[in-house]
């Protein structure tokens, strides 16, 4: 009995090996043109890696380049860097670039700033979250302009749950204090005091601006 057990499993083993050389022989070349495919692929996608990483290291310099620019009040040459980094760098550089030439231009010409904001907030291509940061952008920019109106109107929308509605309902909190109007002014601070996620910090000046509502409006009378 174990001879005959023996004796199948070389049969069955030769059958196999058969089988083998037949798909070999049949498949060699489609066998040897995938391998070679596989091998090209993880070489092609290594190398593209590869390049990924140089080219955000170097966008990483020349954007810290353009900001120190920035900083040392070279207007003009770190703009030119900026606009660089938003043709020739990476995705996220090019977004990064984006923002902070707006925030540049903010600084020379407030509604000049504000616009190019409203180009990054008008950018079906971003993410929510980052068109809600360039509305509130402009919007502030645009707090002390002559018209504030639409500003307000924007930073209201921005209070109604996103992620930046603490700075939106600050803000308004503080517009409204500025015109006078305290119950206004109460109302914004007293979203701020309802929310569990509003910043401890934010919730330190509450208190001064609690106590700015508290003593509304002051007369000064001359004797």
């Amino acid at each position: 009995m174990a001879e005959n057990n023996e004796f199948i499993r070389e049969v069955d083993e030769d059958y196999r090996r058969d089988r083998v050389l037949q798909i070999w022989k049949r498949y060699s070349g489609v066998i040897i043109a995938l391998a070679v495919l596989l091998v090209v692929g993880v070489a092609g996608w290594r190398y593209w890696q590869n390049q990924q990483r140089v080219a955000a290291e170097a966008a990483s310099v020349h954007f810290d380049e353009a900001n120190r620019l920035a900083r040392d009040g070279k207007v003009a040459e770190a703009d030119k860097a900026f606009d660089a980094l938003e043709v020739q760098g990476p995705a996220g550089y090019r977004l990064l670039a984006r923002f902070r030439s707006a925030a540049e231009a903010g600084k020379r010409d407030a509604e000049a700033g504000a616009k190019d904001f409203d180009t990054l907030a008008g950018d079906s291509g971003l993410g929510d979250g980052l068109r809600d940061l360039a509305r509130l952008r402009a919007a502030l920019l645009r707090l002390d302009s002559a018209n504030p109106d639409p500003a307000l109107a924007n930073l209201q929308g921005l209070a109604a749950g996103t992620p930046f509605r603490h700075t939106a309902r600050e803000m308004l909190g503080l517009a409204a204090l500025k015109k006078g109007d305290f119950e206004e002014a109460g109302r914004w601070f007293d979203q701020l005091v309802a929310d569990p996620e509003t910043p401890r910090n934010l919730r330190e000046r509450i208190e001064v601006y609690a106590a700015l509502v508290a003593g509304g409006p002051v007369t000064v009378t001359v004797a």
